[in-house]
Parts: structure tokens; sequence; C-alpha cells
């Protein structure tokens, strides 16, 4: 009542009073590394106050902005300002935070595009001692120009890393470390001086580099694209994923040897004794073909993690961080010999480490049969049976480490090393951690490999913590109505459908949400355990929006009268995971997943910056609210 009271009394002072605008706006930007600031500065008259953003209800209006979205940027949490003056105000009764003389309000944007033009409109309201002026809302704007680009080298750094540590692993197995004494030692004896021997040497390792890095760059070139970026999902590539996953891991066992024809390496070995460059490189391309054994079941796994995330450049950068590692020491040692001297012997130790390698190959391989389940709703595989089976490798990893064991290349364990027995503590930690997850406990350490919870025998489980109430108080039959999507994360209420989604948030007045998500999609799942099950995210998913989840790779086909080809991308359009892929990318121009939209009724255009792949659960709280709030 005293806001309503306030603001006709607002009104009345303004038709007896004509009071020119006592603030005035001017917009600008400044870059800071690779984001944008966006300042809109506000100068006001002496005597006026301009409210602050974060106000009370039942007081003056406070300062707002609305940003145009743009594919050009993407706005990084929402619009800041300096420090407000409180004072406590007896016209209001309550405390009031304002700005006098000028103020600054700031947002920070990550640009996609090296030229464009920020805008929107913001609302504020202005007072004195005598009377306050009616809400106005005032138009920004400002043209941004050669703002700096994210590297496209960004999204592959984990992949790079990844490669990396493949290539230290690789370089501690039983067919290369022997021959790093080797290799030097020839470089050394065969060359005059030490600075020919380093040179050589140097070059060894850049053979390396580019035989690895061209193995990488063929799998882009053959596959294309598109095809590795259908992999992720794909149930037949998932399938045959997870066979050579456990080839793998048996050969790392001591099942078998996955070795090359020899006459590949009789020619390599050959062409290796030509000299100069050219016999050096083959050098290095008999070191790949010899030591296959060891590490064809690691490059192999790499490759299969690269592709799958759908990056043209993954292969080739997985394999650029694989060589490096391998190729690092042998230069380092040419150029520093009496470093080996410090080098552990050759030893039993070489094979635990490949078997310790084969038991994570075996635990990894169970992520390609989950996809595959999911995709096709097998149900073989469900979480409490997937956690246990990787309990299981967890327990028997530490077991194998302490020696209560022997696989059948090993050497008998007469005493327990340190380092041993730090890496047996830390798979018995693992296996203990993971252990409750199989009653529903949450293991967020692992989340994303799994399957989801509700893609379980028993939903939520025995152990698990109370359910978040499932709807809000007065709206049970309204969220009742709603639950009609049969694939829902963390039981909110959602849809399956958009037309469906679409009609209810009509009927109930309030915005759709659209989760493009997947049931192969490992990120889709990281962000439903870690950033939809924080409390406020949950509230505001069920309560504020209507969530429509549409998955991508979902294999039930259309009926015959709704399939279709499609008059844009020119595909086939047969089952629904076709029909949400093909809405996701011509409506919104993304592939990927997960993706976040939220939507009014009229139309598709978002009414906010779209949301993709981030556990900041503070960001994604503010994107819901501005979204909830452009929908108002």
């Amino acid at each position: 009542m005293k806001r309503i009271l306030t603001l006709i009394a607002v009104v009345f002072t303004t038709l007896l009073f004509a009071q020119p605008q006592p603030v005035k706006w001017s917009t600008s930007y400044e870059v800071q590394d690779q984001y944008i600031k966006v300042i809109v500065h506000a100068d006001i008259e002496e005597g006026w106050h301009l409210y602050s953003q974060n106000l009370e209800d039942g007081g003056p209006i406070p300062t707002s902005f609305y940003l145009d979205t743009s594919s050009a940027f993407a706005p990084l949490g929402s619009w800041s300002e300096g420090e407000p003056h409180v004072e406590f105000d007896p016209n209001f009764d309550m405390d009031l935070a304002f700005f006098s003389e000028s103020a600054d309000f700031t947002i920070l944007l990550e640009p996609n595009e090296a030229d464009f033009t920020v805008k929107g409109e913001l609302e504020f309201m202005v007072c004195n001692d005598e009377m306050c002026l009616p809400p106005t809302y005032v138009d920004f704007k400002t043209a941004v120009v050669d703002a700096p680009l994210p590297s496209p080298w960004d999204g592959l750094g984990t992949t790079f890393w990844l490669g990396f540590l493949g290539g230290f692993a690789a370089l501690i197995m039983p067919c290369i470390f022997p021959m790093i004494p080797l290799t030097v030692s020839f470089f050394t004896k065969q060359s005059k001086t030490r600075s020919e021997g380093i040179f050589k040497a140097a070059v060894y390792g850049l053979s390396i580099i580019v035989i690895y890095v061209g193995l990488g760059l063929a799998v882009s070139l053959i596959f294309g694209a598109d095809s590795l970026n259908k992999m992720a999902t794909n149930p037949w590539f998932n399938l045959a994923f997870f066979a050579l996953f456990v080839v793998f891991a048996a050969s790392f066992f001591g099942a078998f040897e996955i070795t090359l024809p020899s006459s590949w390496v009789n020619k390599a070995d050959d062409a290796s004794n030509k000299g100069g460059f050219l016999g050096i490189f083959f050098m290095g391309f008999t070191l790949s073909l010899v030591s296959f054994s060891c590490t064809g079941p690691i490059i192999g796994s790499l490759l299969v993690e690269a592709a799958s995330k759908g990056s043209l450049l993954g292969p080739a950068v997985g394999m650029f961080g694989f060589a490096l590692a391998l190729a690092i020491p042998f230069t380092l040692f040419a150029a520093f010999p009496s470093w080996l001297n410090s080098l552990p012997s050759s030893g039993g130790w070489l094979n635990t480490v490949k078997v310790t390698l084969g038991f994570l190959e075996l635990a990894f391989a169970l992520k390609f049969l989950s996809t595959a389940d999911l995709v096709w709703q097998a149900h073989m595989l469900e979480r409490e049976l997937f956690i246990a089976i990787w309990v299981a490798i967890a327990f028997m990893t530490a077991f194998y480490l302490l020696g209560a064991f022997r696989m059948p290349l090993d050497s008998p364990v007469q005493t327990i090393s340190v380092s041993r027995m730090g890496f047996a503590m830390v798979f018995m930690i693992m296996a203990f951690y993971m252990l409750p997850g199989i009653f529903g406990a949450p293991v967020k350490l692992i989340a994303g490999f799994p399957p989801p919870e509700h893609y379980a025998e028993s939903k939520n489980g025995a152990y698990a913590q109370p359910m978040i109430q499932v709807v809000g108080e007065g709206n049970e039959a309204a969220a009742h109505s709603a639950a009609t999507g049969e694939h829902c994360p963390n039981d909110l209420p959602c849809f399956n459908d958009y037309e469906a989604g679409l009609a209810y948030a009509k009927e109930v007045g309030k915005p759709i949400m659209l989760d493009f998500t997947g049931w192969g999609c490992v990120n889709c799942r990281k962000m439903e355990e870690n950033v939809w099950k924080d409390e406020r995210v949950h509230q505001r998913i069920r309560d504020n929006v209507v969530l429509i989840s549409l998955y991508v790779d979902e294999r039930t086909n259309l009926p015959k009268d709704e399939q279709y080809v499609s008059e844009v991308t020119g595909r086939k359009i047969k089952n629904i995971g076709n029909k949400w892929s093909e809405f996701q990318e011509v409506n919104f121009q993304e592939v990927s997943q997960p993706l976040y939209v939220i939507l009014g009724h009229d139309d598709l255009t978002p009414l906010v910056e779209k949301n993709a792949y981030n556990l900041d659960v503070d960001a994604y709280i503010d994107w819901l609210d501005r979204g909830v709030a452009a929908f108002k």
C-alpha cells in the first residue's frame, strides 16, 4: 500500500511541477584482457539521489538494466555498481542505498566478434528532499571496435594435458623406458661434438612429435568435424569404443601383445640406417612402431577421447601433448648425459605401471558402454551397477598394488615400496568414497561419468539425501500437471516435448527454459549433479520456469507420418533425437550440449543470452533470475 501511495504522489507531483531530467547518462567501454567492460555512467545534479539496483520492496524504484542479447558477445555475470551511500529515509521508513553526484554501472562481456554494438535499456528513479520523479526509461548504446577474441586453442587445453599425461605414462612403460639410455648413448657416441649429439637428439624428438601429430591430423581429416561430433552420442561408436578399451586393458594385463606387422618395423629400421635427417626421422618412426604394444592402447584411448568431444583439432592437439612428453626426455638426457645415472633401473615396476593402466582402461571402457545403454534406453547398466563395477575395479587395483595377486608378466613382490603403497591408498580411498554412491549418496568427484540419478533401479537410493520438495506451496496441482516428461533430471517437473511445454507455459504464465541435453552428454550430467542440485537453482527451475528437456540422442522413432526430410539441413528426421537436434541447430545455431535457453511464448528469441556448461552456481542463478525478470 505504501508503494502505491508513493507512486501516486510521484505522478501528482510531476503533473504540478515540470522538471527537467536531473540525470545525464553516457556509455563507454574498456578492454580488460580478453573481455569488454561496458560502463554506463550517470552524472547527477546536486541535491538529487539516484537509487541503487539493490533495494527492498516497498521503497522507490531501483535502477535496472536490460541488455539486448546478441550472438556477438556473452555477458559474464550481472551488472555491478560502485559503493552507494546508505541512509535511513523517514518517507519510506527504511534504509535506502543511493548515489549522489555520479555513479558507474558496469558489466563484463566475452566477445565472439571483433566489432559489435552493445545496447539496451535502463529504468531509474530519482528523488530530492522535496519530491521524486516518476520512473524513467533511457536507452544506452556503445559501439565496440577491435575486441579481443578468444583463442581457438582455449578449449583444447584439457585435451593437450590429457595427451601429455598419456605420453608420460607411455614413457615409463616396459617398451620405451629402457630405450632412453640406449637412444641417448647412440646419439652421443655417433656425434663428434656434444652440441652435435644434442642437435641430433632434438631432431629425433621433433620427428616423434611430427609422427604423432600427423596421426592426429589424419584422424581429423578422415572423419571430419561433423562425424567426430556425432561420435559422442552414437551408440554403435560407443559400443565399438567399449570393445576397443577392453582389448587394450587385456593387452596391458598381459593376455597378449598388440603388435604391428614385422615388415613395417623392418622397413622403418632399414630406412633409419641411411643417415642424415631422414635417417633420424625413421629412427623415431621405428621407435613408434616397436613400442606400439605399450603405446597403442594409450594412443587409441587418447584419440577416442579427443574425437568423441567433436573438435576437429582435438586429436592433433592430444597427440602433440603425447609426443611432447615422449620427446623432451630424449633431448634433455642427450644434453645432460649425467642425468641418466638418476634414472631408476628397469625392472618389474615397469609392468606394474602397465597393469595399473590396464585397470584404468577397463574403468573408462565402462563409460562408453554406459553411453550406448543410455541412448538405447536398454536399462542394462543403470547407475547402481555402474558405480559398483567402478568400486570393484578400484579395490582390485589397490589389492594388486599391495601384492595380493599377480598378473602373467609380473615379478614376485617381495616388499612394498613407499610409492606403491601410496598409489594403493589412493585407489582404496576412491573405492570407499564411491561405495555409498551405489545406494544413492552423491559422489561429486565422478559426476558426469555414471548414468544420471533418475536412470537407476531405485530412484534416489536408500542413503540419498531427502529430495527437495518437488513443488512450492500452493503449486501442487500445477506441478502434477507439468510432470508429463518421462526423462526429467533431479526429479524436477518437466516436459520432453516443446509444443506440450509451450502450451502449459501459456496456461500458467511462466517463461520456458529449454534444456538441450543428451543421454551421452557427460557435461550435462555434471551440470545436473553439481549445479541443478543446489537448492537455490532447484527451487528456481521448479517454481519460476517451465522446464523442457529435449534429448538430442533419443533413438525412439517418430510415427511414420511425422518423419520428414529437413528443408534447412537436408537430413532425414526419423527419430525424436533427430527432431530436437535439428530444432536446436536451426533455431539457435548451436550443435553442442548442454545448451540452456530461456524463452517467452511468442517466438524463439532468447530473453537473455544462451547458457552452456558452467559450474559457477551463482552465475547460473543470476542467469535464471535475469531470464525470469525479462519475461515479466
